[in-house]
């Protein structure tokens, strides 16, 4: 690729290709993530961020060598790193006496951090240490979150929406009942953030429906909040903001009641119901010398006597 007043210029199509995945589309692909090692990191920690790789592949990418960085103080390195590999959302694990066990989840508008959470680790079971089936790769989590918090706390609601962002995985249009399989639980209780990752198993029930039945195959965690950097609401708006082309139109004189029936208004010219062809019946049919109240009454003639 040539630098040219500014442009870059492909020298072969592979390059041609690399720079036309890159360009903005109107509906973008699938986010990917990357997961990184801070410059200290604790057993813990490096476990910790196996496991959350495990569940994101393969739409992730994981740095196993140690990265001197620090979000919260310098974000550039993120913002390189991003660019190179074409993630928006990322990890961080760090350690340290000030804060140990620390992850750090995070996202980008433009490779740029939008915002981030950071969130101390107080207990932790890995997948290894639970020794049942796990689930396959790639597939798609049901995402659940119980807690007054998540609905009242502003902070507990942009977590809420980054950790829905990062574990939602590939958008489809559709999911059978045998799609089923992972499911992802956060709880926000009492200051602290309880994350537990279940395998869904479907029993007989005697029934067409199976009966359903939760298994722990891990990892699970203890959260405690520590730092945040959340964007402003303009910021954050911008982020969300949607391309003309892929805004649906909207339809007029169509609704919706609370059960999610369809409703149409359909706009016609007045009707002379007068002329209104009925259907034709021996009951309904008129008879010689009848008379209705449609039809005047015959007047007799006047006589002079």
């Amino acid at each position: 690729m040539t630098h040219l007043d500014g442009i870059v210029k492909p020298k072969t199509k592979r390059s041609k290709r690399f720079l036309e995945s890159r360009e903005p589309k109107l509906i973008e692909g699938l986010k990917n993530s990357m997961i990184i090692k801070g410059g200290n990191t604790s057993q813990t920690v490096s476990q910790a961020l196996k496991d959350v790789y495990a569940l994101k592949k393969p739409n992730a990418v994981l740095y196993k060598r140690k990265n001197m960085v620090r979000p919260f103080e310098d974000s550039t390195a993120l913002e390189f790193f991003s660019k190179k590999t074409d993630c928006s959302l990322f990890l961080f694990g760090s350690h340290n006496k000030k804060r140990p066990n620390n992850l750090i989840f995070g996202r980008m508008f433009d490779f740029h951090v939008l915002d981030m959470f950071e969130l101390g680790i107080e207990k932790f079971v890995s997948l290894r240490d639970v020794k049942k089936d796990k689930c396959a790769e790639g597939s798609k989590p049901l995402l659940v979150f119980a807690g007054e918090l998540f609905e009242t706390d502003r902070e507990h609601q942009r977590l809420r929406n980054l950790l829905t962002d990062f574990f939602c995985g590939p958008r489809v249009p559709a999911v059978r009942l045998a799609g089923l399989e992972h499911v992802l639980h956060f709880t926000a209780l009492e200051g602290k953030i309880y994350m537990r990752s279940y395998k869904v198993l479907l029993k007989k029930s005697g029934c067409r429906t199976p009966r359903i039945e939760l298994e722990e195959m891990g990892p699970s965690f203890d959260f405690v909040m520590r730092r945040n950097h959340m964007a402003s609401d303009d910021l954050y708006k911008t982020a969300h903001r949607q391309p003309r082309g892929v805004k649906p139109k909207k339809k007029k004189n169509i609704s919706h009641d609370t059960f999610g029936t369809r409703f149409g208004r359909i706009h016609m010219q007045k009707q002379n119901l007068d002329k209104l062809q009925t259907r034709k019946m021996k009951g309904l049919k008129k008879r010689r010398g009848e008379q209705t109240a449609e039809t005047p009454e015959a007047k007799t003639p006047r006589t002079d006597e």
